[in-house]
C-alpha cells in the first residue's frame, strides 16, 4: 500500500456508525430436521420480551454463504443482561446443532430497527482482522460506504466486538430483495472508479485487494428475513 494512500486513511473522518449501543448476535445451526422448531421457539417468546420490557429480537435466515442457519440479533443494555441465563437457552439445547454468540457495539436502535424492517433481503459480511489491523480494517468500510454513497448504492451498518466469538467486526447491508442486491453491478466503471479515488482507494479495482490486506478470514453470507411477529 502506498504511502499516499496510507496518510489518506489515517485522516479521514469516519461517519457516525458507532453509538455505542449493544447488540447480542448469535449465529445458529438447527439440529437435522429442527430448523421450523427453532424460529418457533423464538416465536414462542417473543411474549416473554415484551414482559421484561426487552426490546423484540430480529432474525435473519442464511440463503447462500456461511455454515450457520439464523442470525438472531438482540438489541440489549448491557453485557450482564446479555449473559443473565435463562430456561430459554435450555429449551434450546436439544434443537440446535451449534451456537456462537458475540457481543457487537453498533449504531442506536433507533436507526437500526427502521432499516431492518424496511428490507427483505441482508449481506452480512464478517471479518477477523490481521494482529494489529483491527482499526484500519474498521476505517477500510467506512471508506467502503463512502464509495457505495457516491455511487448511489445503500450504505451497511457497522459493528464492532465488544465480547465474545472469533468475529472482530461484521457489517450488514439492507436491501428488498436479490435484484435490489445486485444492481450495483449496473454501475459504469467510470463513475466506480471516480468513487472509489474520492473515498480514498488507489482505485476501483484496489477495494478488494486492499480489504485482504487486514484480514485473516472473512465470511459472506446473504440471508431472507425472517418474520418473528
Amino acid at each position: 500500500m502506498t504511502t499516499i494512500l496510507l496518510l489518506t486513511i489515517l485522516a479521514f473522518q469516519p461517519a457516525v456508525q458507532d453509538d455505542g449501543h449493544l447488540y447480542k448476535i448469535t449465529l445458529l445451526r438447527a439440529a437435522p430436521g429442527h430448523l421450523l422448531d427453532v424460529i418457533d421457539a423464538y416465536r414462542a417468546r417473543i411474549e416473554a420480551y415484551d414482559a421484561a420490557g426487552d426490546p423484540r429480537p430480529m432474525m435473519v435466515r442464511h440463503s447462500q454463504g456461511d455454515h450457520w442457519d439464523l442470525m438472531v440479533i438482540e438489541p440489549v443494555e448491557s453485557l450482564q443482561s446479555g449473559m443473565t441465563p435463562h430456561q430459554f437457552a435450555g429449551e434450546l439445547q436439544r434443537i440446535v446443532a451449534w451456537k456462537e454468540e458475540t457481543f457487537f457495539s453498533g449504531v442506536a436502535l433507533e436507526e437500526f430497527r427502521p432499516r431492518f424492517d424496511g428490507a427483505n433481503y441482508f449481506h452480512v459480511e464478517m471479518f477477523i482482522a490481521l494482529p494489529g489491523k483491527g482499526q484500519e480494517l474498521y476505517r477500510q468500510r467506512v471508506m467502503e460506504n463512502e464509495y457505495l454513497r457516491r455511487i448511489g448504492r445503500p450504505q451497511n451498518l457497522i459493528f464492532a466486538k465488544v465480547l465474545g466469538g472469533s468475529w472482530d467486526s461484521f457489517t450488514l447491508g439492507f436491501y428488498r430483495d436479490l435484484k435490489h442486491f445486485a444492481e450495483g453491478t449496473d454501475t459504469p466503471a467510470e463513475l466506480r472508479q471516480e468513487a472509489a479515488v474520492a473515498a480514498g482507494f488507489e482505485g476501483a479495482d484496489k477495494i478488494g485487494t486492499y480489504l485482504r490486506e487486514l484480514i485473516a478470514r472473512h465470511n459472506d453470507t446473504l440471508a431472507g428475513k425472517v418474520d418473528l411477529w
